[in-house]
């Protein structure tokens, strides 16, 4: 089979994130070999007209979809999964409609809401949590459409008592967080990242990891940040830990977790793989944070670590993946 790996490019001196899709483009094109297919790639940039031509030029039976970004930002990931519909070609992962509604944070977190799905509330300079007043604590300021913890450091974390002050935030905040950001409550407590797998006979959740945040002084907001991700000789690189060691896996808050993740996975008609990301608070309730559709799939970031805690090699994850995009319309 003709697999195209289609990918966004990159700069010239790209910083660890925006690298990264080269090394998950790298690991995918090698487990594609293993399985006997026949792999190009191509990296594509906002001229879309040139993909489109060099699309219908290469004819490939399915593309393997890693676009983070285009023009820079997260906020135009959908765009190549739409092309790609147009064109009526299949392609792996998240559909574009389902890459939009989890992508903008805003909008999964009112369709979360709307769903009575459990996720902190918020404040941005268009929406909030509807129905509930303004709750003075701390707040953690955050990217609408970017994630890789971009713009996501100590200084994102803060308390405000007057919702105006947290407005304030928001908007000195958005234009390094990709230009438009939003306040969520901080909720203290434990972090879990569970990732799933399509397949034949549907999602199949892979064991939870838990973000054990070691030796964090007192006063050090416990996030995962920009630098725990990928700057490896910062203090929160070092200290950031995951884990598949719970001891308490069993737990009722845990089991919720994971339940919870199925309910987001047909929420938001998700395929293929995904990872939704949660905060356990003191009473056991667990927050939904972040829905993430195609998640990162290089052999050492959190995704991969899943399958091997699930004894689910690599490139059978890839075979996986791939075999859920053929059987889509």
């Amino acid at each position: 089979m003709k697999i195209l790996i289609l990918h966004n490019t990159v700069s010239d001196n790209p910083s660890a994130d925006e690298a990264d899709v080269l090394v998950q483009a790298e690991a995918i094109e090698r487990s594609l070999l293993e399985l006997g297919h026949t792999v190009e790639r191509l990296g594509c940039d906002h001229d879309l007209a040139a993909l489109v031509t060099e699309l219908k030029r290469r004819a490939p039976d399915l593309v393997f979809n890693l676009v983070e970004a285009l023009l820079g930002t997260g906020r135009l990931l959908n765009v190549v999964p739409t092309f790609l519909d147009a064109l009526g070609l299949r392609y792996t992962g998240g559909r574009a409609e389902a890459l939009y509604l989890s992508t903008n944070k805003l909008l999964a977190k009112d369709k979360l809401d709307a769903a009575g799905l459990p996720t902190p509330p918020w404040r941005s300079s268009r929406a909030s949590k509807s129905d509930e007043p303004f709750q003075p604590g701390r707040y953690i300021v955050k990217s609408v459409w970017e994630h890789a913890s971009i713009g996501l450091d100590d200084s994102s974390v803060a308390t405000y008592r007057r919702e105006k002050d947290l407005e304030e935030a928001i908007r000195s905040q958005a234009q390094r967080l990709g230009g438009d950001s939003f306040g969520e409550l901080y909720i203290e407590g434990r972090e879990l990242n569970i990732g799933v797998l399509d397949g034949p006979d549907g999602p199949f959740i892979l064991p939870p990891a838990e973000i054990v945040f070691t030796d964090y002084p007192a006063d050090k907001p416990k996030i995962v940040g920009y630098a725990s991700k990928w700057t490896e000789a910062s203090f929160e690189y070092q200290n950031t830990i995951r884990t598949f060691d719970i001891k308490d896996v069993g737990s009722p808050e845990i089991r919720e977790a994971i339940g919870l993740t199925r309910a987001v996975w047909d929420l938001f008609d998700l395929s293929g793989y995904a990872r939704v990301d949660f905060r356990l608070a003191s009473d056991g309730t667990p927050y939904i944070l972040e829905v993430n559709a195609n998640p990162c799939l290089s052999p050492d970031a959190g995704y991969a670590a899943g399958l091997e805690a699930a004894g689910v090699r690599y490139t059978e994850a890839i075979a996986r993946i791939m075999a859920v995009a053929l059987s889509l319309r």
